[in-house]
């Protein structure tokens, strides 16, 4: 006799083991493991955190990252992921991944060429969903909610976003009302066409800086009971003061048992402020954007290490930072690589700010365990030279 034992996939759960004040410590549980609340996720865009191998990513300690509909679907294609069974295999990847469901990017390229530069992004918004062009050749094709479900199924992510509507700032209250009412009817076709169990659905709130279309996404989109809510539309250039108002009005609006995802935030700064209003989860490309340019963050602030004042100084770019970057390199070095043009010097600059992200948010899980995060607060904008 033959017994077939079919492996159980798990499901997703999440969990608030502490609080100070409003910042919460939690886990999220998913497929492919564990995650700690408050958590930073390293922008993988198209299968890989740039500049990165996968050794020198798990090296400064991530727990989840993030991959993007929009961009996977274009290359490699979803042809190529059916063929090697979903986005973990094809990258070897075995941690969480929570994919974007695109929506974002097919409205902030359509102001890009190319990169052939012959083609300009276009975007047709419609009930049904939303017909663009490629950045890439000029080609059409048309997303719809349920469409996008299907693409984040093949590409297997444990958290997946619904097709939104995210309007730029500043725009009008017709514009803003009208982005909520399409997020909000695509939400509800999503949540109808996913299938696989395993995968999380959050559904997103919009409303760009209006209170009161914030409160009337945040409760109408509560009311469809989603796995987590993620909040949208507050990383498209408004003020910071803007964001952490919008992020507050829905906060208050949320369940206390369901995790909360502020999208595309941001700066440390931006973190820290969040996580006290009771947000759980960001992610940016910041840290790895910045790192190509030369700006490192550090616990005492932004630096441009390519500056001369760096030349002869043989200190770590940060000595509080445990990363490998800080563990063998001088400053003096970096600045060389990164004024040689040498590809090592962004390699190393990368491996430093992504820890320096991951290590921000294991402190900052420390502080909320042992009921000092506002003391945590404090002493970062100290560290940091801010003014509040």
């Amino acid at each position: 006799m033959t017994i077939t034992f079919i492996r159980r996939r798990k499901l997703f759960k999440f969990e608030i083991l502490k609080k100070d004040g409003s910042a919460r410590l939690g886990r999220i549980f998913t497929y492919h493991g564990e995650i700690e609340t408050p958590v930073f996720m390293p922008v993988g865009t198209q299968g890989t955190v740039k500049a990165v191998t996968k050794d020198q990513l798990l090296s400064t300690k991530p727990q989840i990252i993030l991959g993007n509909t929009y961009h996977l679907y274009l290359r490699p294609g979803i042809d190529v992921l059916e063929y090697f069974k979903g986005l973990h295999k094809f990258m070897n990847w075995d941690l969480p991944i929570l994919t974007d469901s695109g929506g974002f990017q097919v409205f902030s390229l359509a102001k890009e060429k190319n990169v052939q530069g012959k083609h300009k992004a276009e975007v047709i918004l419609t009930d049904e969903g939303v017909k663009f062009r490629s950045h890439l050749d000029g080609s059409w094709h048309f997303f719809t909610p349920e469409l996008v479900i299907h693409i984040q199924e093949v590409i297997g992510s444990d958290i997946i976003m619904p097709l939104d509507v995210c309007p730029p700032y500043p725009v009008s209250h017709t514009t803003a009302k009208d982005a909520v009412e399409k997020t909000l009817k695509w939400l509800e076709r999503s949540k109808n066409a996913k299938k696989k169990e395993y995968q999380a659905l959050f559904g997103i709130i919009q409303g760009s800086t209006y209170s009161d279309l914030r409160r009337e996404s945040t409760l109408r989109t509560v009311e469809m009971d989603m796995d987590g809510y993620s909040i949208g539309g507050l990383s498209v250039g408004e003020p910071a003061e803007f964001m952490y108002e919008m992020t507050q009005i829905v906060v208050d609006f949320l369940p206390e048992e369901k995790p909360r995802y502020l999208m595309g935030v941001g700066t440390p700064e931006n973190i820290v402020e969040s996580v006290d209003r009771g947000v759980d989860m960001f992610e940016c490309v910041m840290p790895t954007r910045n790192a190509r340019n030369g700006t490192l963050f550090t616990h005492y602030g932004r630096i441009n290490i390519k500056a001369a004042k760096h030349k002869f100084s043989d200190d770590p770019v940060d000595p509080e930072c445990d990363c490998y970057t800080c563990k063998n390199f001088s400053k003096g070095y970096l600045r060389h690589l990164y004024n040689a043009e040498e590809i090592t010097g962004m390699i190393l600059g990368t491996i430093h700010n992504l820890r320096y992200y991951n290590l921000l948010m294991e402190k900052i899980r420390i502080s909320i365990k042992e009921n000092r995060f506002k003391r945590f607060k404090e002493e970062f904008y100290e560290k940091q030279n801010i003014v509040k």
